[in-house]
C-alpha cells in the first residue's frame, strides 16, 4: 500500500456525507419527538441503539459551532445542548438502509451488544459515567460502516478474503487496504472533534494498551467487543473471536468474580436487547 493510495482512501472516507441508519430507530425517535411528554432520556435511549445516529449527534454537538469541541461524550447531554429542533433536523437528513446495506444489520446488533457490555463493565467496576463507556462501545466499529459506504468496491473483496482465508475482518482490511477500521475510527474522531476518551477507545480497541491517555476506555471496549463476540450477539464481519489481551483485565482490576458478574448481567441485557432489537 503506497502512501498516495492511503491518502486517497483517507480522503474518500472523510468525504462521507450520508450514512445509512435503521428505519425502526428513525421511526421511533420521530414518534417520541412528536409526543410533548417525551423526555430527553427516552430519546437518548433509542438513539443509543444506532451507531450512525449516535455518531451524528456527537459530531454535531462537538463541532466548533456549539462551542464544545471535543468535550461532549454523552448522548443525553448532547440532546440537552442541541435541543429537539436540531435533532429533528438531523433525523430528517438521515437516510435509511438500502438493500446494499441490509447485510450490515448484524453489525448494528454487534455494536449495540458491545455498548451494553461496556456499560455493564463500567458499572460493575464502579466507573464514573458508564454511559460514556457504552457510547465508545457503540461506536467501536463505525469505521467498518463508513468504509462500506465510501469504498463500496472494497467490501465484497474483504468478505471474500475473510471466507477464503478464515481470518478476522481486521486482518482482511490490513491485507487489502494496509489499514484497519481502527485507523478509520481515528481519522473520523479527529475530523469530527470527538472527545478524546471516545477517540482513543475506538482507535485502540484492538490494542488497548497502546492508548495514551484513556487506556481504561480502550480496555473496556476491548473486553466488551470480545464478550459480544463470545456471546455471538450480532456479527462483526467474521466468525472469529478477536485476539484477547489479558493485560486489559489486569489494568482495569477486573477479577474473575467481577467478570462473572458482568457475564450474568450481560445474559439478561442481551435477552432484553434481542426482544427490542431495531434491526
Amino acid at each position: 500500500m503506497t502512501q498516495d493510495m492511503r491518502t486517497a482512501y483517507k480522503g474518500r472516507v472523510l468525504a462521507v456525507k450520508n450514512l445509512p441508519t435503521l428505519p425502526k430507530v428513525l421511526e421511533e425517535v420521530t414518534r417520541l419527538m412528536e409526543d410533548p411528554g417525551t423526555s430527553t432520556e427516552q430519546i437518548a435511549k433509542v438513539i443509543t441503539y444506532d451507531q450512525v445516529l449516535s455518531a451524528k449527534v456527537l459530531k454535531m454537538v462537538n463541532s466548533p459551532i456549539y462551542g464544545f469541541p471535543g468535550r461532549i461524550s454523552s448522548i443525553q447531554h448532547a440532546l440537552v445542548l442541541l435541543g429537539f429542533n436540531v435533532v429533528r433536523g438531523l433525523i430528517i437528513s438521515t437516510s435509511v438502509f438500502d438493500d446494499m446495506n441490509k447485510a450490515m444489520a448484524g453489525l448494528w446488533d454487534h455494536s449495540v451488544g458491545c455498548a451494553l457490555a461496556c456499560g455493564e463493565i463500567a458499572k460493575i467496576l464502579g466507573m464514573k459515567d458508564p454511559e460514556e463507556y457504552a457510547v465508545a462501545g457503540l461506536l467501536h466499529d463505525l469505521g467498518k460502516v463508513v468504509s462500506a459506504v465510501q469504498l463500496p468496491e472494497i467490501k465484497p473483496e474483504l468478505e471474500a478474503l475473510v471466507r477464503a482465508r478464515d481470518i478476522t475482518f481486521l486482518e482482511a482490511e490490513k491485507s487489502l487496504l494496509g489499514f484497519g477500521h481502527d485507523r478509520v475510527n481515528a481519522w473520523l474522531a479527529e475530523h469530527w472533534n470527538l472527545p478524546p476518551n471516545i477517540s482513543e477507545a475506538i482507535a485502540y480497541h484492538h490494542k488497548p494498551l497502546s492508548a495514551q491517555l484513556y487506556t481504561k476506555y480502550a480496555c473496556v471496549v476491548h473486553i466488551g467487543d470480545f464478550l459480544t463476540r463470545v456471546y455471538e450477539f450480532g456479527n462483526g464481519g467474521d466468525d472469529n473471536v478477536p485476539v484477547f489481551q489479558p493485560h486489559a483485565m489486569k489494568l482495569l482490576g477486573l477479577n474473575q468474580r467481577a467478570l462473572e458478574n458482568v457475564l450474568d448481567a450481560l445474559s439478561d441485557a442481551f435477552l432484553e436487547a434481542a426482544d427490542i432489537s431495531f434491526s
